[in-house]
């Protein structure tokens, strides 16, 4: 009896019907197309604090499906205030080192082999406070073009103003204190 209520919960948690998205390859024997990228790849941008960020799956290689990004925070680097986006979720994998992410409840600490998951509007931030570098895996699905994101930012922060708005909404990140003066 108990070998036939394992078996028959077991068979429960598959549904005869699984719903996998539409295809989108038709053809009947695959294709050539993978992408490889060493890992001794230099990263795409490097800033003088110790971060650096490197392009490892963008929107355009994947045909839109995601972006991967692996960023290396420098210690006591700033990383992102509280924000949200519209069309995309985020994903945070830390691959070494510590660091503080907001889950828009309250911060929590992020160490190797943690993950956080941000469904599209949910608020987040993260920050590295201690005194040692950290990297981690950023994931956006679906993907967009955030290449200029990352490469401008910096830029764009020292400008401020309207004009960093303007620039943080075009590429769906949508900052808490850009809009707290309006709401008040």
């Amino acid at each position: 009896m108990l070998v036939e209520t394992c078996e028959e919960e077991r068979i429960m948690s598959y549904p005869e019907f699984l719903e996998y998205p539409e295809p989108r390859y038709h053809g009947d024997k695959g294709e050539v197309n993978a992408a490889f990228r060493p890992a001794r790849t230099p990263p795409d941008i490097s800033s003088p604090g110790g971060s650096s960020t490197h392009y490892l799956a963008t929107n355009e290689s994947t045909g839109g499906e995601f972006g991967l990004y692996k960023l290396e925070l420098g210690a006591r680097a700033a990383g992102a205030k509280t924000h949200f986006h519209k069309a995309m979720s985020e994903s945070f994998y830390i691959l070494s080192g510590e660091l503080e992410l907001f889950n828009g409840e309250r911060w929590v600490t992020g160490r190797e082999g943690d993950f956080l998951y941000v469904p599209v509007g949910g608020l987040h931030a993260f920050k590295n406070v201690t005194d040692e570098p950290m990297s981690m895996l950023l994931l956006f699905s679906p993907g967009a073009p955030r290449e200029e994101y990352f490469e401008r930012v910096a830029e764009m922060s020292q400008r401020g103003g309207e004009e960093l708005k303007r620039f943080r909404i075009r590429h769906d990140s949508y900052f808490v204190e850009d809009f707290e003066a309006e709401g008040e």
